[in-house]
């Protein structure tokens, strides 16, 4: 469900440089925090790709190193959050999608690229961040409510 769902978000994009910057890591970020960090980076990964896909693949391979960002910084998100440091949880995502990914790219995409990614990365990994931080805890309560009536989850 949450890969479908990073799918679909990876439609809905956000303004940038380059074509790939979307909503696709709120799925990965909502499945960290409610189902466990390995979900959620597996989650990331597939909808990073799949958001780069439908550009074409704007940076080539480097997305696949992209991808692998992705799932280490949800991956610590979800650690986080499941100890119920929240915001350490957003601040820390937004502070690594949006400002320590581009940074690694600095000496292979130059200084101009990198820095160019970084307002658009961090507006989309805060918006990201929100949404998750508004879904996670509700559809975290409907599925234990139907676990409760004993409906299969």
């Amino acid at each position: 469900m949450f890969t479908s769902l990073a799918v679909i978000g990876s439609f809905l994009k956000i303004p940038s440089s380059i074509g790939s910057v979307a909503f696709d890591s709120f799925p990965a970020l909502v499945a960290a925090s409610i189902l466990s960090p390995v979900w959620g980076m597996g989650t990331a990964a597939f909808g990073h790709i799949m958001s780069a896909a439908l550009d074409g693949f704007p940076l080539g391979p480097l997305h696949v190193i992209i991808a692998v960002q992705m799932m280490l910084i949800v991956g610590f998100y979800g650690w986080l959050y499941r100890r119920s440091w929240r915001i350490p949880a957003v601040v820390s995502f937004v502070i690594g999608n949006g400002v320590l990914a581009p940074i690694c790219f600095w000496p292979i995409l130059g200084r101009a690229m990198a820095v160019s990614l970084i307002p658009s990365l961090t507006a989309a990994a805060t918006l990201n961040s929100v949404v998750a931080l508004l879904v996670a805890p509700r559809l975290s309560k409907a599925l234990s409510a139907r676990a409760k009536k004993g409906f299969d989850v």
